[in-house]
């Protein structure tokens, strides 16, 4: 079974930019889509971009042109990178199988907040 492991969040200013992985503990390239995921104050767990094996990606509306994720099938880490981050991106942020959205199970997460 693979576990997954997320990194790199910290505190930003409006504008900014932070680059989150993830880190399995064993071959990524078993899992056809790979998803990021973020969890707001208050909020529920909400979709945020999905990478498949072969690179093709998909984004939610909201983070569309300032987003991107990526994934390293050799280093078995998946990647985002967030840029023009904004205070309505301040969430806990989770990667997973996209297969088990939304029933799988989650890992600690990375917190990213980004205030002035």
């Amino acid at each position: 079974q693979v576990q997954l492991v997320e990194s790199g969040g910290g505190l930003v200013q409006p504008g900014g930019s932070l680059r989150l992985s993830c880190a399995a503990s064993g071959s990524i390239s078993e899992i056809n889509i790979m998803g990021w995921y973020r969890q707001p104050p208050g909020q529920q767990r909400e979709l945020v971009a999905t990478v498949s094996r072969d690179g093709i990606t998909f984004y939610t509306d909201s983070v569309k042109g300032r987003f991107t994720a990526n994934r390293d099938n050799v280093e078995n880490t998946v990647y985002l990178q967030m840029n023009s981050l904004k205070p309505d991106d301040t969430a806990v942020y989770y990667c997973n199988d996209h297969f088990k959205w939304p029933w799988g199970s989650w890992g600690q997460g990375t917190q990213v907040t980004v205030s002035s």
